[in-house]
């Protein structure tokens, strides 16, 4: 080879190696890979950029930058059941074997056979009854071990996989994405507290002491000279609702400048979240509108209805995230 030929062929490699590195410097500069270059990615990005300018009217320091995320239905999935009652049906079973009597006593007749509608027709009362008895009784430890033992094991009836593996990729990344840039993200379902805690770190990097959810009243007691925290039959708190912002206020003890949910029931926590004074204010409603990769659904539906909230979004500037068209991926891939 001739010495032109070499040093063509050279600077040729050199540059190719060199658009490889740029595409792929480019690829890992993308923060949400899994979110379409729609409306809802470039609020996201300006609003976390706006809030991290330093020496700017909008910078907002570290310890203020608290995002709040609603789990079912806006960071796993929650059709067509939420996972915890999925959970409750599931213990109904196991310990029908000592209670016989439930077989024709609702809300455990209809917990026993599966049927949604008379679950939902046996209201708030219903589902409270059924709460406190699959969750109560025992030691905060023993439930510990019941909840993770069960996560670790059930399979979601149509995608045929953990539940934990049904979170949405989108939303990992975003959590990522604003712990980068210097937020702390918090659980705030109303969900059971301590059914989310033994698995929440390792899901999604939030850890035990920033997850708020509703709870059951617990005491101290000791057996046979140990201290244990005992679960009582009683409820401690609704995390669900108006609930949502008093236990953020309660827990976190600051005004978050992030909320992201998906139905009415956090409602109130984006009203909150988003009128806090001057300071710049993210409210992002996740829009289930994906029959195909997961579910569709809003006004109509016995979990997770998205009424109210969607009609207040735009006058509230909330940013409704259409999941069918603003998400390329739904869950991780395996």
């Amino acid at each position: 080879m001739n010495t032109v030929a070499f040093v063509t062929r050279r600077a040729f490699l050199v540059f190719a190696a060199f658009l490889t590195c740029a595409s792929t410097v480019m690829a890992q500069a993308d923060p949400l890979p899994s979110w379409s270059d729609t409306a809802p990615k470039k609020a996201i990005v300006a609003f976390v950029e706006r809030v991290t300018r330093e020496n700017t009217p909008d910078f907002v320091p570290e310890p203020d930058r608290i995002a709040v995320f609603d789990n079912d239905g806006t960071l796993w999935v929650e059709h067509p059941m939420y996972t915890q009652l999925a959970f409750i049906l599931d213990r109904v079973k196991v310990m029908a074997k000592e209670h016989p009597e439930w077989n024709e006593q609702q809300p455990f007749k209809a917990a026993l056979e599966g049927d949604l509608s008379a679950l939902a027709a046996s209201g708030e009362k219903g589902l409270l009854e059924l709460v406190m008895t699959t969750h109560a009784g025992m030691t905060v430890d023993d439930f510990q071990k019941i909840v993770t033992d069960w996560i670790a094991t059930a399979r979601d009836p149509r995608f045929k996989r953990p539940y934990t593996e049904l979170v949405y990729q989108p939303m990992l990344e975003l959590l990522a994405y604003l712990r980068a840039n210097g937020f702390k993200t918090f659980i705030a379902s109303g969900g059971g507290v301590e059914f989310m805690r033994p698995w929440t770190e390792r899901v999604y990097g939030i850890p035990p002491e920033q997850v708020i959810g509703s709870s059951v009243k617990t005491e101290f007691k000791e057996r046979d000279g140990v201290p244990i925290l005992f679960r009582l039959p009683e409820v401690n708190f609704i995390d669900d609702k108006a609930g949502k912002p008093v236990g953020i206020n309660q827990f976190i003890g600051r005004r978050p400048i992030a909320a992201f949910g998906n139905s009415d029931g956090d409602l109130e926590m984006l009203e909150w979240t988003t009128s806090g004074g001057s300071t710049p204010r993210l409210g992002m409603i996740v829009h289930h509108t994906d029959a195909d990769r997961e579910y569709a659904y809003d006004r109509k539906t016995d979990f997770g209805r998205l009424d109210q909230a969607l009609d207040v979004a735009t006058d509230n500037g909330w940013v409704v995230v259409d999941m069918k068209n603003d998400w390329k991926e739904i869950f991780p891939k395996r």
